[in-house]
């Protein structure tokens, strides 16, 4: 998340985004830098608009806030259940890959 950050950062600078400057963000945070992994964000926002994707995103969420109440119409006992097993079946990485459809 800290690499979305910086490039979060450096948008909200009016600041290009390109591999020296989320370095430079990364560094400035202290956090440690994985090359790898800022020549992948900025390759995965080259030809992105960050403006449209920021306002889908905000779009989306409300949508998905009003879902959840029809949601809680299941029945009770079947509920955590379902809940915990649904839980279990996401990894840290596969809704860290999620977000990465944000930004194209």
């Amino acid at each position: 998340m800290q690499y979305i950050y910086s490039a979060m950062v450096l948008y909200s600078a009016g600041k290009d985004i390109t591999e020296e400057s989320v370095t430079a963000v990364l560094n400035a945070a202290g956090a440690t830098v994985d090359p790898a992994k800022v020549k992948a964000l900025v390759a995965s926002l080259e030809g992105v608009d960050i403006k449209e994707a920021i306002a889908n995103a905000s779009v989306a969420a409300p949508v998905a806030a009003a879902a959840a109440p029809a949601a809680g119409a299941a029945p009770a006992a079947d509920a955590p259940a379902a809940a915990a097993a649904e839980e279990e079946k996401v990894s840290e990485d596969e809704a860290a890959a999620g977000l990465s459809a944000l930004f194209g």
